[in-house]
């Protein structure tokens, strides 16, 4: 039973990451332009471990949103790099994800508080 319970931790915690990724990515372009590579180590220096087969598809949904833009940049290292910024469209998401995110630490925060 108890490995059973461990293994829920683990999903929620995973499920909890993962819903909080594109408000992450998003804080991480508004404050300058991002080469995928530098987005995961960002990610990974925050505890929330990813790999590029969860990025790239996140990326692509949020350019395809308008929320990001890209441009390619020549690299000494081999092919041309991909980095992405974040749009006007994308800072006002940003902005009010922001906010619901405060909103909702506050409440889960008080709530966790009550239970002690």
């Amino acid at each position: 039973m108890y490995y059973i319970c461990i293994m829920d931790l683990e999903r929620n915690n995973a499920q909890m990451r993962k819903g909080v990724l594109e408000l992450c990515i998003l804080s991480i372009v508004s404050k300058e332009d991002a080469y995928a590579s530098d987005i995961i180590e960002k990610l990974k220096e925050a505890k929330l471990i990813v790999v590029e087969g969860t990025l790239y598809p996140l990326l692509t949904r949020l350019k395809n949103e308008g929320l990001l833009s890209y441009r390619w940049e020549e690299s000494t290292q081999g092919p041309p790099r991909k980095y992405y910024r974040i749009t006007e469209s994308g800072q006002k998401v940003l902005d009010g994800m922001a906010l619901d995110w405060t909103e909702l630490v506050e409440s889960v925060e008080r709530l966790l508080k009550e239970r002690l």
